[in-house]
């Protein structure tokens, strides 16, 4: 079996498309990877690259592309409706084939430790690559954002980073890294322009205040809408079917209709073949029924 990972490096530019097309251009440079996707939105001012390969070719593409958004990204100046405290915001690692989360999770802190080194950039460890309960969670490793970790970073022996210095780089902040399983990013928008009834939905729906299990979500306007925007941490447990369902249950009791949705980024076949199955009340269809697999195959 070939041994492959994925990351998808999130970074804080999405409206500058020749800073974007470098940094995916640094990852293209690495023989052995692949690029599969760049995605950009002007509202969260974020863009994100998939990349696959196998582990080392991987952490090299990681850190040309960190290496990169470093020299193009000043956090001095960068505002957008997505949290957020560095250049590189965040870098998972994720297994594919023939490489468990554990070897994730090494490889997560070996790149944690070259970038702390040689950029001088203060790194946190999330999810299976956490050091410490309290940073498993993203949000909680981003609270504050750049503005209030950029205070706490030097004060608060709380907020002190992994790996790296007790201060923010000067222009490209700090950056998460860490190893967790497939997520899909799906975001639902709201045929309204209120920001606070977004922001209700998805305290409805997210996990952490009793909603759908794996769901992490947040209101935000974007492109003069409101916009509920989600994390499915885990598509096992709520797919981006059951996700849909929740909030168009919750937004007609404001009245509101959905106006439209959207994948960001890449997803694996399963999470489809699941939506299918839960949708059409399909419960033996698999994945093999799908012709290009079986031609794959």
């Amino acid at each position: 079996m070939q041994r492959l990972i994925e990351c998808v490096p999130n970074f804080s530019e999405g409206r500058n498309l020749t800073k974007i097309k470098k940094i995916a251009n640094s990852a293209k440079k690495i023989k052995g990877v692949r690029v599969l996707d760049v995605e950009w939105d002007r509202s969260h001012n974020r863009s994100l690259v998939t990349i696959v390969g196998a582990p080392n070719e991987v952490f090299r593409a990681c850190y040309e592309m960190i290496k990169t958004a470093t020299k193009l990204i000043d956090m001095r100046k960068q505002k957008g409706e997505h949290p957020r405290i560095g250049a590189t915001d965040v870098v998972p690692f994720v297994p594919v084939s023939g490489v468990t989360l554990k070897e994730c999770v090494v490889l997560a802190n070996k790149l944690g430790k070259k970038v702390a080194n040689e950029l001088r950039i203060p790194v946190y460890l999330y999810e299976a690559a956490a050091k410490r309960a309290d940073r498993v969670n993203l949000a909680d490793v981003r609270r504050g954002e750049y503005e209030g970790l950029k205070k706490e970073i030097e004060t608060n022996p709380e907020r002190r980073p992994d790996y790296g210095p007790y201060k923010m780089h000067p222009t490209a902040g700090a950056v998460v890294i860490g190893a967790r399983k497939y997520l899909i990013a799906f975001n639902v928008n709201l045929d309204t322009k209120d920001i606070e009834i977004a922001k209700k939905i998805a305290a409805k729906v997210r996990e952490k205040d009793g909603g759908l299990p794996g769901v992490k979500a947040l209101g935000f306007a974007v492109a003069g809408y409101a916009q509920v925007s989600m994390n499915l941490v885990d598509f096992e447990k709520t797919n981006f079917a059951e996700a849909y369902w929740a909030i168009e249950k919750e937004a007609k009791k404001f009245k509101v209709e959905i106006k439209s949705s959207e994948v960001y980024g890449m997803i694996p076949l399963e999470a489809l073949v699941k939506a299918i199955k839960t949708t059409f009340k399909a419960k033996d269809f698999k994945s093999e029924q799908v012709l290009e697999k079986r031609l794959y195959e």
